[in-house]
């Protein structure tokens, strides 16, 4: 399995912007608090819902369905100062194409995972997730299976392809210039999306 920092594949595809060439509206100037007005432009452009404002933090619904910060916008590890990076338009299509090219360089079928660094609700610290897979399993299903005193679990799913992310960065790191881990040894072959932990509307307890 080979596992890709998301910075990676969307300075690849081009998914950068230069602060230079934005001009940023009357609500990022309020929002920005004396930051960057245009970097907050950039986060509502690629926001589909703002979820929470606290000057100048956003945290926002990305296309995808993905809820972060900044909607995934980051100025860390950009080519140049005074640029940012996007996530790529549809990650799980990324991580197809470079299965698929990496097919035809090495003959091997292998599964991709694109991972990037989110913060969590109620936690200090961010931990790599997946937001784009092929040929991965990202949930492993356990419901109606039972634990060693028999119990049955009916809600229990895990989340495979964000622990396999969690465990890559701890090899990459962020400050290293390592974009791409190699896993070995796990049996999560499958064909499920990255986006498919995103929890439905009708399940989402916080809108």
């Amino acid at each position: 399995m080979v596992v890709l920092a998301q910075k990676v594949v969307s300075k690849s595809e081009g998914r950068v912007v230069r602060l230079a060439d934005i001009e940023p509206s009357e609500r990022a100037r309020e929002i920005a608090a004396g930051e960057d007005p245009r970097r907050i432009e950039v986060i509502l452009r690629e926001a589909a819902r703002v979820v929470r404002i606290r000057p100048p933090l956003v945290i926002a619904e990305t296309r995808h369905g993905f809820i972060c910060a900044s909607a995934g916008v980051d100025a860390s590890n950009a080519p140049e100062p005074e640029m940012l990076v996007l996530l790529p338009e549809d990650p799980d299509s990324s991580a197809q194409r470079i299965r698929e090219r990496l097919l035809e360089l090495t003959g091997r079928t292998v599964g991709v995972l694109i991972t990037d660094s989110f913060g969590r609700p109620w936690r200090q610290g961010t931990i790599d997730v997946a937001l784009g897979s092929a040929g991965l399993e990202v949930l492993r299903d356990l419901r109606g299976s039972r634990d060693r005193v028999g119990y049955e679990l009916h809600a229990t799913m895990i989340a495979t392809a964000d622990e396999i992310a969690g465990a890559a960065e701890l090899v990459m790191g962020k400050v290293d210039g390592i974009p791409v881990a190699v896993v070995r040894g796990l049996e999560v072959a499958g064909d499920a999306q990255a986006r498919d932990p995103v929890i439905p509307e009708e399940r989402d307890l916080f809108r």
